[in-house]
C-alpha cells in the first residue's frame, strides 16, 4: 500500500458512516480523494471476496455469457475489475457503470479505461443485461429500493451478487434467491435448485456465511498495519454472503455435493460442520477416528465445497469437489 497516496481522514469519516448505518441517506463520495483512498484499501478488501466467489464460479465450470456488464452502485468499481481481471474482455459487448453518484462512475470509468483500453464503457442501465454485478449495497437500500433491484435482476441472464457476511443480509439473500428461483438456476453458493434449508424449522440460529482469505502479503504491510489500527478490522476476517443465479443451463454437480457453511466447529475427537445440500442444512460430524487424514486437514483449512458420504448426521467419505 502506497501510505502518501491515502487520505486518512477520508477513511475515518468514511468508516465513521458506515458503522453509524448512515450510508444509505446520502452520497458520501465527497473528492476523487475519497474514492481513490477507499480503492486502495475497504475495496480491496471487497475485491478479495470477488475473487472467492469468481475463482469458485471457474472451478464449477462456468462461465458468463456474452452481451453487456453492468456493474450496479458501481462504487470505485472493484467488483467490475475483478470480474474483468478473471474472464478478460471478450465476452463483454460494453461494460455499464450505476450509482448515485456521478464521481464513483467517472472514476470507475476512467480506471476501467485505463486497464481496459478495447473495452467500451458507459455510464447508465442495461435493459437486458447479459451479466450483473451487484455488490455490497443491501445495507444501503430500504425496501423499495431492494425490490427495484430485485425487478433488474430479473431481466439479466446472469447475476452475481456479493454482500457482507452478516446474518441479517445473508437472509435477505435468502429471501430473493427464493423470488427469483423460478426465473433462474441457482448456481452458487448451494449445491441444488431446492428450497434454501435455512427457511426449515429450527434453522433460525444458521446463516449462509462464508470466508475469504486476502493475500498474505498484506500481514508484513505497513500500510494495512495502519488501517487496521484506524479501523479496528481484523485483517483476517473476510466474512461474506453471496449469491449466483443464471437463466442458463449450469454445471451439474455429482449426486452428495455439499457446501459448508462458516467454519467448522474443531473438538478434540471430531469436528461438527453445518453442510447444505439437497437434503437441507444441517450439522454433520467428522470423527478422528473414522477420518483422520481429512480431520488433521480440517484443522489448516476447510475447502467449502465437498461430496460427503454419509451415515446418519456422521460422515464416512469425503471428496473435495474438483
Amino acid at each position: 500500500m502506497n501510505l502518501d497516496a491515502i487520505n486518512w481522514d477520508s477513511l475515518e469519516r468514511l468508516r465513521a458512516t458506515f458503522l453509524a448505518g448512515t450510508a444509505g441517506a446520502a452520497d458520501y463520495w465527497q473528492s476523487e480523494s475519497d474514492l481513490a483512498s477507499y480503492d486502495a484499501t475497504f475495496a480491496q478488501r471487497i475485491g478479495w471476496k470477488w475473487d472467492y466467489v469468481l475463482l469458485e464460479l471457474q472451478r464449477r465450470g462456468w462461465s458468463p455469457p456474452h452481451g453487456e456488464l453492468l456493474d450496479w452502485g458501481c462504487g470505485s468499481g472493484i467488483a467490475c475489475r475483478a470480474f474483468l481481471d478473471l474472464f478478460g474482455v471478450d465476452s463483454i459487448l460494453e461494460l455499464h457503470l450505476v450509482d448515485r453518484s456521478l464521481l464513483a462512475v467517472q472514476f470507475t470509468a476512467r480506471r476501467a479505461r485505463e486497464k481496459y483500453p478495447k473495452l467500451s464503457v458507459l455510464a447508465g442501465t442495461s435493459e437486458r443485461p447479459a451479466t450483473l454485478l451487484i455488490s455490497h449495497v443491501l445495507t444501503e437500500l430500504n425496501q423499495t429500493q431492494t425490490e427495484e433491484l430485485v425487478n433488474l435482476a430479473a431481466s439479466a441472464t446472469t447475476v452475481i451478487w456479493v454482500e457482507p457476511g452478516t446474518y441479517e443480509v445473508s437472509y435477505t439473500l435468502v429471501a430473493i434467491r427464493e423470488k427469483l428461483r423460478g426465473l433462474f438456476n441457482v448456481v452458487a453458493p448451494c449445491t441444488h435448485q431446492t428450497r434454501c434449508g435455512l427457511l426449515a424449522a429450527g434453522n433460525a440460529r444458521h446463516w449462509c456465511h462464508h470466508f475469504a482469505s486476502p493475500p498474505s502479503g498484506i500481514f508484513q504491510d505497513t500500510g494495512w498495519s495502519r488501517f487496521a489500527n484506524l479501523t479496528g478490522i481484523d485483517l483476517r476476517d473476510l466474512p461474506l454472503s453471496f449469491l449466483v443465479l443464471d437463466k442458463r443451463p449450469v454445471p451439474a454437480l455429482p449426486a452428495g455435493a455439499a457446501r459448508v457453511i462458516g467454519h467448522p466447529r474443531i473438538y478434540k475427537p471430531h469436528a461438527l460442520l453445518l453442510g447444505c445440500d439437497e437434503s437441507g442444512v444441517r450439522e454433520r460430524k467428522l470423527t478422528k477416528r473414522a477420518l483422520p487424514a481429512e480431520f488433521k486437514r480440517l484443522k489448516k483449512e476447510c475447502d467449502p465445497l465437498q461430496v460427503w458420504v454419509s451415515e446418519g448426521d456422521e460422515i464416512v467419505s469425503v471428496t473435495i469437489l474438483a
